[in-house]
């Protein structure tokens, strides 16, 4: 009796933090779409759903001639979408070299992995500035594409190298046996195994584009050329006042295209390994 009272109280305890968390992070969230609603630019609301909401915020964001939003969303999908898929390519190469290969430099180059994670980005912003700057890639969002893709990859590789090194090198032996090569083991076996960690990768990487400030503003400067979270400060800076309830329409709608991937990815990262095996 006092065994099934202790865990019912355990599990109204953990019901509880849970409708807490829940809480604390859906506020924001539907504080964000109210003040989308307000037809006004005001901050401030007296309550959390307007009492004359609107879609005028919205429609002025894709139809008014002065509104850049449609363009910079499409710069930020390109560059998510590029990011991601490059991403996850060469992430999973290099990842599958360290983790089945002996090679000259291999201790050194998982030390080196390790080293760079340690140091923020802010550390490098000036040499990328003048990097992409020599090379003629300042103001592009491909250089863009360059820095998100370079930066991620010592992160990333190390978390696939430690997946792929999960996975139990007997496949690799069957596999040669029965004469397959390096490629076929790699795409075969060790990426149908490995569909939850690249399904990670390939959202983190898409995610970043949406949600990053700092490098788009160091390396953009052409407005036509912004991103999302680039372009949606000019709408609560001194040259457009304070255009809080249009900053949060165009911060609303950021969540759809992620919202899309994640639903598509989501059953790789549940059923990935179950799909992986059978297909090995």
């Amino acid at each position: 009796m006092r065994k099934t009272l202790k865990n019912r109280l355990e599990l109204t305890g953990i019901y509880l933090i849970v409708l807490l968390m829940f809480l604390i992070i859906s506020y924001p969230l539907l504080w964000t779409i109210s003040l989308s609603l307000n037809p006004g630019s005001s901050l401030f609301s007296s309550s959390l759903i307007p009492e004359n909401w609107s879609f005028v915020h919205y429609n002025w964001l894709f139809n008014d001639p002065s509104s850049n939003y449609l363009l910079w969303y499409k710069n930020t999908l390109f560059v998510a979408t590029i990011t991601s898929i490059a991403s996850v390519v060469v992430v999973a190469f290099v990842a599958f070299a360290f983790s089945r290969y002996e090679f000259v430099g291999r201790k050194y180059g998982i030390y080196s992995f390790l080293l760079l994670q340690m140091f923020p980005v802010l550390m490098g912003m000036v040499a990328i500035y003048l990097l992409l700057n020599t090379v003629g890639l300042l103001d592009s969002l491909w250089g863009l594409v360059i820095i998100y893709i370079g930066g991620g990859l010592p992160m990333n590789a190390f978390l696939v190298k430690g997946y792929f090194d999960t996975i139990p090198r007997d496949l690799d032996e069957s596999a040669k046996i029965d004469g397959a090569g390096h490629f076929r083991i790699f795409f075969q076996i060790l990426l149908p195994l490995a569909k939850p960690i690249i399904a990670v990768v390939a959202l983190f990487n898409f995610m970043s584009p949406f949600m990053d400030f700092l490098l788009p503003r160091i390396i953009l400067r052409s407005p036509e050329k912004f991103t999302l979270a680039l372009g949606l400060f000019n709408f609560i800076n001194d040259k457009f006042a304070n255009n809080f309830t249009r900053f949060a329409a165009g911060a609303v709608l950021i969540a759809v295209p992620i919202a899309i991937v994640f639903l598509f990815l989501q059953r790789y990262l549940i059923s990935g390994l179950a799909d992986g095996a059978t297909k090995g």
